[in-house]
C-alpha cells in the first residue's frame, strides 16, 4: 500500500494521509461478488476512470471524461457489452449515468470485473457520492461529495482501490 491508495477498511477510506467516512454495499464485503448481491468485493482494485457532470462541476481532474444524458452502464449479464459504458437507446438492462440527484455527479471506476468481464460476476464497481450517511449502496464505495471531489484531483495513475475485509 502507498499513500496514493483508497484503504478501505472498517473505519473508513484512508487516502493521502487522511480518513474520509464512507459505505459500502447493502450486501457487505465478499470474495464471491455476483451480479445484483449487493456486496462490496473485496481486494485490490484500480481506478481505470473519472466520469462527471460538466453541467454541475468543472473538470475534477485532466483525465476526467463528461457524461451526459444519453450514457449509461451495462448491467446485463446476456449484454456482449456488459459493465461497460453504453449509450442510449440501450435494449439490455443498463443504469444511467446521468441522474436527477448528485450521486453520479462524479464516479471513479474500478476495474472490477472489467475490461474482459465475465458475466454475471458483477458490474459498475465505482466508488461515488452517498445519498447520505450511512445508506449502504448496490455494491460501490461512497462518500461524501466534498470527500470525493478533494480526492478526485489528487488521485494518481498508479492509485489502488483496496477493499479489506
Amino acid at each position: 500500500m502507498t499513500p496514493d491508495d483508497l484503504v478501505v477498511t472498517r473505519w473508513g477510506l484512508r487516502f493521502r494521509g487522511r480518513q474520509f467516512p464512507c459505505v459500502l454495499g447493502r450486501g457487505g464485503v465478499t470474495d464471491r461478488k455476483r451480479e445484483g448481491d449487493g456486496a462490496t468485493p473485496l481486494g485490490t482494485h484500480r481506478i481505470v476512470g473519472m466520469l462527471y457532470r460538466p453541467d454541475r462541476m468543472a473538470q475534477p481532474a485532466d483525465w476526467a471524461v463528461p457524461i451526459g444524458p444519453f450514457d449509461l452502464w451495462s448491467d446485463d449479464p446476456r449484454d456482449e457489452d456488459y459493465n461497460l459504458m453504453v449509450r442510449a437507446p440501450h435494449r439490455f438492462s443498463h443504469e444511467a449515468l446521468h441522474r436527477a440527484d448528485p450521486m453520479y455527479d462524479m464516479i471513479l471506476i474500478t476495474d472490477w470485473n472489467w475490461p474482459d468481464a465475465v458475466p454475471g460476476r458483477g458490474s459498475a464497481i465505482f466508488v461515488h457520492a452517498w445519498r447520505r450517511p450511512h445508506a449502504r449502496t448496490a455494491g460501490c464505495v461512497a462518500l461524501a461529495a466534498r470527500d470525493l471531489r478533494w480526492i478526485a484531483p489528487r488521485i494518481k495513475h498508479r492509485s489502488r482501490l483496496i477493499i479489506q475485509g
